[in-house]
């Protein structure tokens, strides 16, 4: 497959690059070529998104099978690459959210969910979940049925750099007792980066189109069993130390946050880790075991180091500094 990748850099569009070449496809990535060399065997195409005659430009002539886009800011910038590549690509792939749902999200939602509201043509991407939905509805009026919107959940796995399992594995690396957000029971619900870039090319293949959302099995996993096993992978000497929700909150700590445990203002969100992903699993998703993410999440933060946090990511800073960690164990 003759795929263009615009991003490819970072997290998700990595992933997809790293799968499609191991593939054997033919990969083209289009980016400002400032944040990492392009991987070995990819043709870089240099222009800035925002700049729809730099991007017209840098594609020149060229034609592709499939699109696959991360694009997470003003939904104006996917309008145009879509516009651009209407013609001469065969299938667009969009990697959207389950943000685009509107709260609050029903317990067991599908993909007919209420949606945000949104404007296509939109220079704004302040909104996270209205801008994502700008770029399904831009991608949507160029590419109709040819269209993949890959609506993603808490994505886990190597090149994370939104702060959770990165942080997470930081944190236990220390040692000594660590305060983890209780109850150790809570229910997860994620993907790894990797399934969803394979299972993004797979439906490049195929041709399929229509909205999914796109992540692991409703509840899968405890937040005891997520930490745990990054200590079972990892050979920490930690000691979790589990703190109830309620003293959490009256510490006005936003540890488990970055977990979707609770929202900002201290309610348990419905529908967080429940979705209805039975159509995405029909349409060939497939996962691997959290110890593998786990794992290789590990490998590569030793390998590279710790990722630059992106742009619109909270600061890790915020879910709890030292001192105040000390102050909660001491009660527990």
């Amino acid at each position: 497959m003759k795929l263009l990748v615009l991003g490819g850099t970072h997290h998700v569009g990595r992933a997809v690059v790293e799968a499609a070449l191991q593939r054997g496809d033919e990969v083209s990535t289009l980016n400002r070529g400032i944040s990492r060399p392009p991987a070995p065997d990819v043709r870089a195409l240099i222009a800035d998104r925002t700049d729809t005659a730099s991007v017209k430009t840098a594609l020149g002539d060229g034609e592709w099978d499939a699109v696959i886009d991360t694009w997470i800011w003003a939904p104006r910038v996917v309008r145009d690459s879509a516009r651009l590549l209407a013609d001469r690509a065969g299938h667009y792939g969009y990697v959207s959210t389950r943000g685009v749902h509107r709260w609050p999200w029903p317990p067991a939602a599908d993909e007919s969910a209420p949606l945000v509201e949104a404007d296509p043509g939109s220079e704004d991407g302040s909104d996270y979940g209205a801008a994502k939905r700008g770029g399904e509805l831009a991608v949507l009026e160029s590419f109709g049925e040819r269209a993949l919107l890959a609506r993603a959940g808490m994505i886990l796995g190597p090149y994370e750099d939104v702060g959770r399992i990165p942080w997470w594995l930081r944190r236990l690396e220390k040692g000594g007792r660590v305060l983890a957000p209780g109850p150790a029971e809570a229910r997860l619900q994620y993907i790894d980066v990797r399934d969803l870039a394979d299972w993004l090319l797979r439906s490049a293949d195929r041709g399929l189109g229509g909205a999914y959302t796109a992540t692991g099995r409703p509840r899968a996993i405890t937040t005891e069993d997520l930490l745990t096993t990054a200590l079972e992978v990892t050979g920490f000497a930690t000691e979790l130390v589990w703190a109830p929700a309620d003293l959490m909150r009256r510490e006005g700590l936003t540890l488990g946050l970055e977990l979707g445990l609770y929202l900002p203002d201290g309610t348990v969100p419905s529908g967080m880790h429940d979705a209805n992903t039975g159509a995405v699993f029909s349409a060939g998703l497939t996962i691997r075991p959290l110890r593998n993410t786990l794992a290789d999440t590990w490998a590569w933060l030793q390998t590279e180091g710790d990722p630059a946090p992106h742009p619109d990511a909270p600061s890790t800073d915020t879910w709890i500094d030292a001192a105040t960690e000390q102050r909660v164990l001491a009660q527990l």
